[in-house]
C-alpha cells in the first residue's frame, strides 16, 4: 500500500503558448513524477493577461486538479462567473468577500482530503485583510473537514512569504510562494512539518524577462516610459516543486525544485 502522497505544484503560467504547452506536456511529467496532485497557478494564463474559462478549462484537461491565481485574477470580468461555479479555481482567500469567487477548496484524491489556500501577501499589493489572518480563519473554518493542507502564497516580498509559511508550519504542510516568476533555490521543511520553497517560478518563455519580451521590460525600465508588456516567444519552460507527504502523520518528507522543456510525452 501507498504510503505517500506527492503534490506536482508549478508556478504562474505566462500566456496563451505556455498554457497550450502544459496542454500537451502537462500529464507526461504528472505520470513521471507519480503526482497524485498537481497544483497550477494560472493568473496570468490568457492575453493578455489574467485568466478566462478557456485557459482554466485547458489547463483542467491539461492535468491541473487545482488552479491558485493571484492579483491578476480579476483583469477579464468574463470570468466572474465562472469563478463563483468552479470550486478547484482559486482567487487569493484576503480579496473582499464581495469579489468573485473563493480563496480554498477541499479537493478528494485517493481517499485523502486536501485543503487548498489560497492568499495574497500585502507588501506592494493591494488586498484587503492580513494573509495571517485569512489563512487563520481558514483553518478554523475547516477544521475537521481535512487530512492536510497546502497553501499557495502569491507575494512580492520573499520575507513576507516566508514569514507566513513560519507562522502556519505546524498547520500546514506545503507552502509555495508565486507571483515574482523567479524560481528560488530554498526547498526546504521548515521546523521539521511544512515544506516550503519561496517561490516556484514560472511557466513561460525561457528566453525572456519574467515571461515577457526582454526589449519591452529594458525599455520600460531605462525611460520611465509606458511600455506594452507582451509574452515572449521561444521556448517554453515550466518550473515548479515536488513535495512528499508521508500519509501516516500527515507531514513532509520531502521537497524538490523541478523544471522541464521541450516534448516530453
Amino acid at each position: 500500500m501507498k504510503n505517500t502522497f506527492k503534490i506536482l505544484a508549478l508556478g504562474d503560467v505566462c500566456g496563451p503558448r505556455a498554457t497550450e504547452y502544459l496542454s500537451k506536456n502537462l500529464w507526461a511529467q504528472r505520470k513521471k513524477y507519480g503526482a497524485d496532485l498537481v497544483i497550477v497557478n494560472g493568473e496570468n494564463s490568457a492575453e493578455p493577461n489574467g485568466i478566462d474559462k478557456n485557459s482554466a478549462k485547458m489547463l483542467f484537461e491539461a492535468g491541473a486538479d487545482v488552479i491558485t491565481t493571484g492579483n491578476h485574477v480579476f483583469r477579464k470580468t468574463s470570468v466572474f462567473s465562472y469563478l463563483d461555479d468552479e470550486e478547484n479555481i482559486l482567487r487569493p482567500l484576503n480579496f473582499p468577500s464581495e469579489c468573485p469567487g473563493h480563496g480554498e477548496t477541499i479537493i478528494k484524491i485517493n481517499g485523502y482530503k486536501i485543503l487548498v489556500l489560497n492568499v495574497m501577501g500585502q507588501a506592494y499589493l493591494d488586498v484587503g485583510e492580513s494573509p495571517f489572518e485569512a489563512v487563520e480563519k481558514a483553518l478554523l473554518r475547516n477544521k475537521g473537514e481535512y487530512d492536510f493542507c497546502v497553501l499557495d502564497i502569491h507575494a512580492e516580498a520573499t520575507g513576507e512569504k516566508k514569514a507566513i509559511a513560519y507562522n502556519f508550519a505546524d498547520k500546514i504542510a506545503v507552502a509555495f510562494g508565486t507571483h515574482t516568476h523567479v524560481q528560488t533555490n530554498d526547498a526546504q521543511i521548515l521546523n521539521g512539518s511544512c515544506a516550503y520553497v519561496t517561490d516556484l517560478g514560472m511557466c513561460g518563455a525561457e528566453d525572456s524577462i519574467l515571461g515577457v519580451k526582454k526589449e519591452a521590460v529594458i525599455y520600460k525600465l531605462k525611460t520611465k516610459m509606458l511600455s506594452k508588456f507582451d509574452f515572449a516567444e521561444g521556448e517554453i519552460e515550466a518550473q515548479g516543486a515536488i513535495f512528499e507527504i508521508d500519509l501516516n502523520t500527515f507531514k513532509p518528507t520531502g521537497c524538490e525544485l523541478i523544471k522541464f522543456k521541450g516534448e516530453t510525452r
